[in-house]
């Protein structure tokens, strides 16, 4: 990793800063003032997250063991974040939370996808990431990181598409993504490991681009379900 171009890194830092950016103007935009009084409290709980998760990664936590079971960063970096999610579905306070938030916004948020996507593809030709992972393999979701600002603008400031379709487009995003998801997980260097023995996914073992399970997609993902629940909701009964 110390001989990876210095750009790679500072593209993938700005990312996730830019993610913690459209998440904070996304709560801020909240129909509810109890949710939109706790942006800051929210986001500051994430840069504790964000830290703690550098600390592990910085420490050799997560790529010091590969024969773990579970997998290190599946325990103390993905599990967490899944965790978290999943509360917020079951419970009646989050999903007002998810709910109060404005459909835009977190169509918005899908635009990282876009510069997500231009890193893999870097670090697959650094080696650290296998070519399945790309565009030029088995992984489309640049299709999400393009679309995702037309879809907002067009459908919500433009009023030019019908919430089925933003449906349906939710529902192909989120299949994109679980599909990058599985082929990463399956590719990385643990004992799930199914797939790229030639070169592993060993990026999301080291700092910054552990960050990339143990944050960016847990919020892609956030993003999406809380839009996929807005959209099967009643449009004017989103709790």
């Amino acid at each position: 990793m110390e001989n990876l171009p210095v750009y790679i890194p500072v593209l993938f830092v700005l990312t996730t800063i830019a993610g913690l950016l459209l998440l904070y103007w996304t709560i801020k935009g909240s129909g509810a003032e109890k949710v939109r009084n706790k942006a800051n409290v929210i986001c500051f709980g994430l840069i504790l997250w964000l830290g703690f998760q550098a600390i592990l990664a910085l420490r050799n936590v997560y790529h010091s063991d590969p024969d773990a079971m579970p997998p290190k960063i599946i325990l103390f970096g993905i599990a967490p974040a899944m965790l978290l999610i999943l509360l917020l579905f079951l419970t009646a306070k989050g999903r007002s939370f998810m709910d109060s938030l404005p459909l835009d916004r977190l169509i918005w948020i899908h635009a990282l996808r876009m510069p997500v996507e231009l890193v893999l593809f870097w670090l697959f030709i650094q080696q650290l990431v296998p070519e399945l992972m790309t565009f030029e393999g088995r992984n489309f979701d640049v299709f999400s990181g393009i679309t995702a600002p037309l879809i907002a603008w067009f459908g919500f400031r433009k009023r030019k598409l019908s919430r089925g379709f933003i449906l349906i487009w939710n529902f192909v995003c989120l299949g994109l993504l679980i599909n990058i998801v599985v082929h990463a997980l399956l590719s990385a260097p643990s004992p799930f490991q199914k797939l790229a023995f030639d070169q592993p996914n060993i990026a999301i073992l080291y700092f910054p681009f552990h960050w990339l399970p143990t944050f960016i997609v847990p919020l892609v993902l956030f993003a999406q379900l809380s839009s996929i629940r807005q959209l099967l909701l009643p449009e004017k009964n989103t709790v």
